[in-house]
């Protein structure tokens, strides 16, 4: 895989859910299991990240600048090993796992494309605890071309 190939775009059938490890986003991910397995639907898991926001990547040497891919494939690791921790392995091993870089509000409204339904907690990790909905998740109910379910 080159540089160019770290996947920036999913096109994803069925429930699409935001996943940053946060409370909410665990919340979010309950839900999206039991609709997806309600409607038969797949499920997607997807994690965005940036440069900015993902540690270098463990088996890189200090001083050393990886590959994009280093990165894809830490954070989609660790997503995974996410998703098992809540879903079991089983159930998450039928998941769609999706490491996207890039801004989580632009990858999860261009997933919502081909999407049936997107879920997203009510906020993440970032911006400010008292707000009552998230950034991320006001991009997606403003511009999301699919259902869009905000999990409290």
């Amino acid at each position: 895989m080159t540089d160019e190939q770290v996947v920036s775009r999913i096109e994803p059938e069925g429930v699409v859910v935001g996943f940053d490890g946060s409370e909410p986003s665990r919340r979010a991910l309950a839900w999206a299991v039991e609709e997806a397995r309600l409607r038969g639907r797949p499920l997607h898991v997807v994690r965005t990240w940036k440069l900015t926001t993902t540690e270098t990547p463990r088996t890189v040497p200090a001083g050393t600048v990886p590959p994009l891919h280093d990165f894809e494939a830490q954070v989609l690791s660790e997503l995974r090993a996410d998703v098992e921790r809540e879903m079991g392995a089983e159930a998450a091993s039928m998941a769609g796992i999706h490491a996207v870089h890039g801004g989580a509000g632009r990858v999860l409204v261009e997933a919502g494309a081909t999407a049936d339904m997107l879920v997203v907690g009510r906020r993440g990790h970032g911006g400010f605890a008292g707000l009552l909905l998230g950034s991320v998740a006001d991009q997606c109910v403003r511009h999301a071309p699919c259902p869009v379910v905000t999990v409290h």
